[in-house]
C-alpha cells in the first residue's frame, strides 16, 4: 500500500514512563512508519523531555518529527534548538502555533506561519515542516473560512504537508479537503487518527481540543458503560473502518495519535497494511 503512515507520542515525565515509551516505539517500528513525532508541552514545558525523546529515536535509526512551538522561547533559543536537530540529522518538524501554560498573561503568541518562515529563514529547504489542519475548525477560528485561509498560509510560508486534528467523520474530512482545493490548497493533508480506547477520557479531550464525537458514536460507546473491553473491540473496529473509508476515498495516509501504546494501533495498522 502506496500511503504514509506514522505514529505520534507524548514525552513521559518518568524514567519508568521514558522505558516503557522506547518498549512501544520499538515494537510500532517494526510496521515500518514514515517516521515518529513526539509532542510540545504549552509554552515549551515538556521541552527538554521532547528534545530528549527526539535524539534517543534518531539514535536508534529511526525517523523522527518534533513538535515545536515558540511558547515563552525568544529567538535565540528557539533557533539553538532548530539547529541541534539540523546537527543531529533530523530533517523533519511539526511547526504549530502552541499554546501558552496557565499564568503566562499576554505574552504574545507566535504563529504556526510565523514559524515556518523562521525555520525557513535559517535553515532553507532542510526541514520537511508539517502543520496542523482542523476538519471540524480550530476552536478559536472565527468562521470556517478563515480557518482554511489561515491552514493556506501556513502552506504557502513553506510547510510541505498538514496532519488534522483527529476526527471520527470521514464526511468532515472530505468536505474539508474540497474547501481547501478550492481555496488553492494542493499539499498533502493527512488525516490524523485517534483510537478509542476510553470514552471518559476521549470525551474530555474532545471538550478540550474542539474535537467532535459524533452522537451516534457516543450513544453506541455510553452504551457499554465499564465494559472497557467492549469499548476498546468496537473502537477497534470502527476506527479500521474509518481508516479504510478515508484511504479507499483518496487520503495519502495516516497519522496515529498512539497515547504512547502498542494497541490498538498496531493492530489497525496491520489490517490496513493487509489489504
Amino acid at each position: 500500500m502506496d500511503k504514509r503512515f506514522s505514529f505520534e507520542f507524548f514525552p513521559p515525565k518518568t524514567d519508568v514512563g521514558r522505558d516503557k515509551l522506547i518498549n512501544t516505539r520499538d515494537q510500532l517500528a517494526a510496521l515500518e512508519p514514515e517516521f515518529f513525532s513526539v509532542t510540545y508541552g504549552a509554552g515549551g514545558s515538556t521541552r527538554d523531555n521532547t528534545r530528549n525523546i527526539v535524539m534517543d529515536t534518531k539514535k536508534a535509526g529511526l525517523s523522527v518529527a518534533p513538535h515545536l512551538s515558540f511558547g515563552s522561547d525568544n529567538e535565540a533559543a528557539m533557533l539553538s534548538l532548530i539547529e541541534d536537530y539540523r546537527d543531529a540529522g533530523i530533517d523533519r518538524i511539526v511547526a504549530l502555533r502552541g499554546d501558552m501554560p496557565s499564568g503566562m498573561g499576554a505574552t504574545r503568541l507566535v504563529y504556526a506561519r510565523e514559524l515556518v518562515e523562521f525555520i525557513r529563514k535559517h535553515t532553507g529547504d532542510h526541514f520537511h515542516l508539517e502543520v496542523a489542519a482542523y476538519p471540524e475548525i480550530h476552536p478559536d477560528a472565527p468562521s470556517y473560512d478563515q480557518d482554511i485561509t489561515y491552514l493556506k498560509e501556513k502552506l504557502d510560508a513553506g510547510a510541505n504537508s498538514a496532519i488534522t486534528q483527529y476526527f471520527y467523520s470521514a464526511d468532515a474530512y472530505f468536505y474539508f479537503l474540497d474547501a481547501c482545493e478550492k481555496a488553492g490548497i494542493d499539499k498533502p493533508i493527512y488525516p490524523g487518527i485517534m483510537p478509542i480506547t476510553n470514552y471518559d477520557n476521549l470525551a474530555r479531550f474532545s471538550r478540550n481540543c474542539g474535537a467532535e464525537i459524533p452522537r451516534w458514536l457516543a450513544h453506541k460507546l455510553e452504551g457499554y458503560g465499564k465494559d472497557m473491553d467492549s469499548v476498546v473491540a468496537f473502537g477497534k473496529e470502527m476506527v479500521t473502518e474509518l481508516c479504510h473509508i478515508l484511504l479507499e476515498g483518496g487520503a495519502p495516509g495516516i497519522h496515529f495519535y498512539t497515547m504512547n501504546q502498542v494497541e490498538p494501533v498496531a493492530g489497525i495498522l496491520k489490517a490496513l497494511k493487509s489489504d
